[in-house]
C-alpha cells in the first residue's frame, strides 16, 4: 500500500512540473529529504523517482517561457568553483573505488542547487521551498518525538535508511537545522491554531534531537539554542519551547543516556571520541601529503573510520584549498544574511525577509558547531540555505530599491527648474528690473543718467 501512495503521488505531479517546472524542485526536495520510498517494502524502493522528478524538471525548463536565469553571486560563484575542485580531487584520489560513487552523489546534489537557484525565483517560491523542506525533515522530528515520549526513550532516534541522514549523528543534525527553519514558518502564520501546531512540531522535533543520544547534536542545541534566543523575534515563544524539552531531559531520558553526554567532558576516557581525534589527525597529514588532499573518502580509506567533522572531512577530501573554500561559503553566506537584516530593517513589509535570513543564521549555527563532531559536508540543506538567502537577498535589494525610487523622483520632482536642491538654496533675491541698469562705458560701469 506504501509503495502505490508514493508512486501515485510522485507520478501524479509530474504533469504539474512539466507546466510548472519550479514544482519540479519542490518534489526534488520532498524526494532528497523525506525519502518517502525509504518506507515502503516492495517495488517503490528501488524505483528512480528522484530521476524522474529532474528529468521532469529539465523537460519543463526546455519547454518553459519563463525567463531563466542565476543570480552570480560571490557564493554561487564560489560552489562553482568548489564543485569543480571536487571533481579535480576526485579525479587524483587516493581511493578511487570510493571517490567515484560519492562523487556521483555530490555533482547531482550541486546541479539540482544551481537548477534551484534558476527557478525559485520569487518569495512566494522560495517561501514553499523552505516549507518542503522543513516538514519533510519534521516529520521524522515529530516521529522521534512521539517515540521518545511514548518510550522510546532508551533507544536511538534514526533517519531513513540508506539516505545520508540515517545515522542518529546526522538526523540530529538534520532536525537540529530544521527548528529555525519551522520557527520562521511559524512567525508568517495569522492563525492562532496553526501557530500553536508549528510550536509543536518544533518542540517534539527538539525531543527527538535529544533522542538520538547524539553527543555532537547536543553540543550543537547548546550553541544554537543561545543564538536563537538572541535572534528570534518571539523571545516568549522560544522560552516556552524550552520548557518542555528541559523536562523530557530530567523525567523521560534513562540514565544511560546521562552517562552518555557525561563523556564530552571526560572525552580522553572515551573511546569514540578518542577515535575522532584520531581521524582528525589522519585528516591533517592527508592534507599535509597532497595539495589536493585525498579525494571523496579518503580518510575512511586511509584510517578506517570516518572523519566525523565537518571541517576535518573536507581538509583530509578537498586539501587545504578546499577548506578554505567551504569555510568561506559559510563566512559569505552569514554576511549575505546580515546585510538582508540590514536592509530590510526600515521596511515592515520585508519583516518575512528578516525573519528567513535570521533563522538560517540559527540553523547554520547549528550546523557548524554539531557539525564540527558530525561528518555531514556535502548535506543537500547546506547548500539549499546558501542559494536561498542568494535569492532572498536579490529579491530584498530589488524590493528596497522600488521602494527608494518614489521618493528619489518625488524629490527631484520638487526640485525641477532650480539650478540646486531647494534645501541649499538661499532666499529669493529682489526683482530689480524696474531700476536702471548698469552699462559698460569706456572700459567702466557707468549709470545710464550720466551721459545724457
Amino acid at each position: 500500500m506504501r509503495d502505490l501512495i508514493v508512486t501515485l503521488a510522485v507520478f501524479g505531479t509530474l504533469p504539474f512540473i512539466l507546466r510548472y517546472p519550479w514544482i519540479g524542485i519542490l518534489a526534488w526536495s520532498w524526494l532528497s529529504y523525506m525519502n518517502p520510498h525509504r518506507m515502503a517494502w516492495g517495488f517503490s524502493t528501488s524505483m528512480p523517482f528522484a530521476f524522474m522528478v529532474a528529468l521532469a524538471t529539465f523537460v519543463g525548463i526546455l519547454f518553459s517561457r519563463e525567463k531563466k536565469e542565476i543570480v552570480w553571486s560571490r557564493e554561487t560563484w564560489l560552489m562553482l568553483v568548489f564543485t569543480g575542485w571536487m571533481f579535480l580531487t576526485t579525479a587524483f584520489s587516493w581511493y578511487p573505488g570510493l571517490a567515484w560513487p560519492q562523487w556521483d552523489k555530490v555533482w547531482r546534489i550541486m546541479l539540482m542547487t544551481y537548477v534551484t537557484l534558476m527557478l525559485i525565483r520569487d518569495r512566494d517560491r522560495v517561501h514553499w521551498l523552505v516549507v518542503v523542506i522543513a516538514f519533510s525533515l519534521a516529520f521524522y522530528g515529530v516521529k522521534g518525538g512521539i517515540f521518545v515520549l511514548t518510550g522510546g526513550s532508551g533507544n536511538n532516534v534514526r533517519g531513513p535508511g540508506g539516505s545520508f541522514i540515517e545515522d542518529r549523528n546526522s538526523i540530529g543534525l538534520a532536525l537540529l537545522m530544521t527548528v529555525p527553519l519551522l520557527w520562521y514558518i511559524r512567525l508568517q502564520l495569522k492563525v492562532a491554531w496553526q501557530r500553536l501546531g508549528l510550536l509543536a512540531m518544533s518542540v517534539l522535533t527538539l525531543i527527538a534531537v535529544i533522542g538520538t543520544h547524539s553527543r555532537g547534536a547536543l553540543v550543537g542545541l547548546g550553541a544554537m539554542g543561545v543564538f536563537f534566543l538572541l535572534k528570534a523575534r518571539n523571545r516568549l515563544g522560544v522560552l516556552i519551547g524550552i520548557i518542555p524539552v528541559v523536562l523530557v531531559v530530567f523525567y523521560v531520558m534513562p540514565p544511560e543516556w546521562f552517562e552518555r553526554m557525561h563523556t564530552i567532558q571526560t572525552y580522553d576516557e572515551d573511546g569514540s571520541a578518542q577515535g575522532r581525534i584520531y581521524a582528525w589527525g589522519n585528516a591533517v597529514y592527508i592534507a599535509n601529503s597532497s595539495l589536493l588532499g585525498g579525494g571523496f573518502r579518503a580518510v575512511t580509506g586511509f584510517g578506517g573510520t570516518d572523519s566525523h567533522s565537518n571541517w576535518f572531512g573536507t581538509l583530509g577530501e578537498q586539501g587545504w584549498p578546499g577548506l578554505v573554500m567551504f569555510v568561506l561559503l559559510h563566512i559569505f553566506t552569514w554576511r549575505s544574511a546580515t546585510q538582508i537584516i540590514r536592509m530590510v530593517k526600515p521596511h515592515k513589509e520585508l519583516t518575512w525577509a528578516r525573519d528567513l535570513a535570521a533563522m538560517i543564521q540559527v540553523s547554520l549555527i547549528g550546523y557548524m558547531s554539531a557539525g564540527s563532531f558530525l561528518g555531514l559536508q556535502y548535506f543537500d540543506l547546506f547548500y539549499h540555505l546558501i542559494v536561498i538567502i542568494v535569492v532572498v537577498h536579490e529579491l530584498v535589494r530589488r524590493a528596497v530599491g522600488e521602494i527608494a525610487e518614489p521618493r528619489v523622483q518625488a524629490r527631484g520632482s520638487s526640485a525641477s527648474g532650480l539650478e540646486r536642491p531647494l534645501s541649499s538654496a538661499g532666499p529669493t533675491p529682489p526683482d530689480k528690473s524696474h531700476l536702471p541698469q548698469p552699462r559698460v562705458a569706456g572700459g567702466r560701469f557707468a549709470s545710464s543718467r550720466s551721459h545724457r
